[in-house]
C-alpha cells in the first residue's frame, strides 16, 4: 500500500488499484525522486500521467506543489485517485482526468495548461512506445513550462532516446530494476 513519504500529508496510506496492471512506485524511488526535484516542487504545477493510485501527484502536493493533474484511463483507478485526494483533503488543488493520454493531453492543451513537472510511469512493457507518443504530444500542445522537467519511471533495461523533440536528457538514476530518466526543456539549456 503506497504512502505519502514527506510533507503535510506525510504518513497517509493511499489505496492502490488491485491486480497486476498497476505497479506502485516504491517509497525508496519516490523519496529519491523528490529529493532530486525538491527545489522545483514548491508552487509547481505537476502532471501525473498513467497515475495509477495518484501517489506521485499527491506526494507533490504534500511537498508544496500548487496543483496536480492526474491522468488515468481506467475508471476504477480514476475513482480510487479521487478517493485518495479526498483522504488528504486536496480536492481544491487536484484534478483527475479519466481519459487516454492522447485525449487528456489534447484537452489540457486546449485549456492552455502548462506544467513545471510532468511525471510518467507507463506500464514497463510499453515504456518506449508511450514515451515517444507522449513526448510528441507534450511538445505539440506546449504543455511543458519553459525550463520544465519531464521524468519517466521505467525498467532499467530500457534505454530511452537521448533527446526527444524539444527535450534534452539531463539525468538518469538507477534504483534496482527501476530507472528514473529526466528530460529538461531544451530552451532553458540554450540549445
Amino acid at each position: 500500500m503506497p504512502r505519502v513519504v514527506s510533507g503535510k500529508y506525510r504518513g497517509t496510506h493511499l489505496a492502490a488499484p488491485k491486480g497486476e496492471n498497476t505497479r506502485p512506485t516504491s517509497d525508496k524511488v519516490k523519496e529519491a525522486l523528490f529529493s532530486i526535484i525538491q527545489t522545483r516542487t514548491p508552487d509547481a504545477r505537476f502532471l501525473d500521467l498513467f497515475a495509477g493510485s495518484g501517489q506521485m501527484g499527491i506526494e507533490a502536493l504534500s511537498r508544496g506543489a500548487s496543483e496536480a493533474f492526474f491522468v488515468e484511463y481506467r475508471g476504477e483507478a480514476s475513482a480510487l485517485i479521487r478517493d485518495n485526494i479526498r483522504k488528504v483533503h486536496a480536492e481544491r488543488d487536484a484534478k483527475v482526468i479519466s481519459a487516454d493520454i492522447s485525449s487528456a493531453l489534447r484537452r489540457l492543451g486546449e485549456e492552455n495548461r502548462k506544467f513545471d513537472l510532468i511525471f510518467l510511469d507507463p506500464p514497463y512493457a510499453e515504456t518506449e512506445k508511450q514515451w515517444s507518443k507522449t513526448a510528441d504530444l507534450i511538445g505539440r500542445y506546449g504543455l511543458l513550462e519553459k525550463g520544465g522537467m519531464v521524468i519517466i519511471e521505467h525498467s532499467s533495461d530500457v534505454d530511452l532516446q537521448k533527446n526527444v523533440i524539444n527535450l534534452t536528457l539531463t539525468r538518469r538514476c538507477k534504483y534496482g530494476l527501476t530507472l528514473l530518466t529526466f528530460f529538461t526543456d531544451r530552451t532553458i539549456l540554450g540549445e
